[in-house]
């Protein structure tokens, strides 16, 4: 948008933010730290370079590269390499074998150079504290995860139905998030934190002026420039993200009837009236179209739950006109939440999951590999497929006997028998755990995490 972009030039002629209370400066041994922690085994960068070739080099190079990130903070200048990066295209349908694949088919991963990744980690430690966010942002923020937004989820419900009332949830999908972000607005977001002027001007350095090919097996691209998103494979790209939609976390602070969950891009609107709801999406959608950023109202939908989860209601309706659909299910964060008179879960998609990707395993090496091989497959698997979020959906006693039948069902047809205590003695035999087990677990270790956070 023209008038964002010249709305930052105004503010730039006078803006001058806050001192630096941070020596701008990188050592050796935080360089090196950095580098002992990079994950190996990954796919190298455009010039050929991986993880290994640092964590297996001289010792000498963190020297050499903690006094060149020196003269990057000094001159506020990202090298042109750093922002070279190439795209694999990933297809996305599961049936992309039997139709005929389009661009939309795709989803494109970018694998960012492995030096720019040890200077954002370097710049991570020294600065974290100025890129933070709000409490009700759950995203990229550690010890938090998924479960921890499902959990907060599922507590404003229960505090909402537990009074009777129903409460009316909003799930918004945002068109290509991470891909249309605004740069000239993401510098202004920085700029009202009142970020030093000397940060402001390496992130816009780092941001800006990207370029980027395609690589399809063996051929490459050519370069093109990118001048808009935030760049994957970025260690400050979600952090910049989450600065970027900030003000819209903090829409609702201090109103006791709304309340809206983010994790990344994935937002959630809770409210109990559908009138309120209707206007906590009005202005989501102000703030958003400030930021050059809009709705998905295709990919959006709302979900009752309450005594009056069943009631017919009025149709939510953007500023725009578009309507949302009321559905009876709502996948956020890969749980499936459905209408009911209280918070409940589908475990239907989940069973599905683990019958597709435990089924895919056993048909390639069920007659072949060892049983023990087979399980540990599974185990590793298939079962986290199955269990995911769980921990945090209060489940009832039908709905954990269902996953174990899931489980019983397998072994039965890797052992070839239908006798339980045959199957329970397998069961004991090679430590495998059923989900019951597993999920008690999982929600001692979440209760101690959560204590632990808070």
């Amino acid at each position: 948008m023209k008038s964002l972009s010249e709305e930052y030039t105004k503010l730039c002629e006078s803006y001058y933010g806050l001192p630096l209370t941070t020596e701008l400066k990188f050592n050796t041994e935080l360089v090196s730290t950095v580098i002992s922690q990079l994950h190996c085994g990954k796919a190298p960068d455009i010039d050929g370079i991986t993880a290994e070739h640092l964590s297996y080099s001289h010792p000498s190079l963190p020297v050499v590269l903690s006094k060149f990130f020196d003269a990057i903070l000094i001159s506020q200048y990202i090298p042109t390499g750093f922002r070279h990066s190439y795209i694999v295209p990933i297809p996305k349908p599961k049936d992309s074998r039997s139709k005929a694949m389009t661009c939309d088919d795709f989803r494109g991963i970018a694998i960012s150079p492995v030096l720019a990744k040890v200077f954002e980690n370097c710049f991570l430690v020294c600065f974290k504290s100025m890129l933070t966010s709000a409490d009700n942002q759950f995203g990229f923020k550690k010890g938090i995860g998924c479960n921890h937004a499902i959990n907060t989820v599922r507590n404003i419900v229960n505090s909402i139905t537990t009074g009777g009332n129903t409460a009316n949830l909003c799930a918004i999908d945002l068109t290509k998030a991470f891909d249309k972000v605004n740069h000239h607005a993401l510098f202004m977001k920085l700029m009202k934190r009142r970020i030093p002027v000397k940060l402001l001007g390496l992130l816009e350095s780092l941001v800006s002026y990207c370029c980027s090919c395609v690589k399809w097996e063996n051929t490459w691209s050519e370069l093109f420039m990118i001048n808009f998103g935030v760049r994957q494979g970025s260690v400050l790209s979600p952090l910049m993200f989450a600065l970027y939609v900030d003000d819209l976390a903090n829409l609702f602070k201090l109103d006791r009837e709304c309340y809206i969950i983010l994790y990344a891009d994935d937002i959630l609107l809770i409210a109990h009236s559908v009138t309120k709801l209707e206007s906590m999406l009005h202005t989501c959608e102000q703030e958003l179209e400030c930021v050059d950023m809009s709705i998905n109202f295709k990919k959006s939908c709302c979900l009752r739950i309450g005594s009056r989860y069943n009631k017919s209601c009025a149709i939510i309706t953007s500023r725009a006109g578009c309507a949302i659909e009321w559905v009876q299910e709502m996948r956020y964060l890969g749980v499936y939440m459905t209408n009911f008179c209280s918070f409940r879960c589908s475990l239907d998609h989940a069973k599905r999951s683990f019958y597709r990707a435990a089924n895919g395993i056993f048909g390639k090496i069920g007659r072949i590999a060892s049983e023990e091989v087979t399980l540990q497959l599974i185990k590793s698997k298939c079962v986290p497929v199955l269990l995911y979020g769980l921990e945090v959906c209060s489940l009832t006693k039908s709905q954990i006997s269902s996953l174990d039948f899931v489980i019983n069902r397998f072994f039965m047809k890797l052992f070839c028998t239908n006798n339980i205590e045959i199957i329970k003695i397998c069961q004991d035999h090679f430590c495998f755990k059923l989900p019951s087990v597993l999920l008690s677990e999982r929600m001692k270790k979440f209760e101690g995490n959560t204590d632990r956070v808070s």
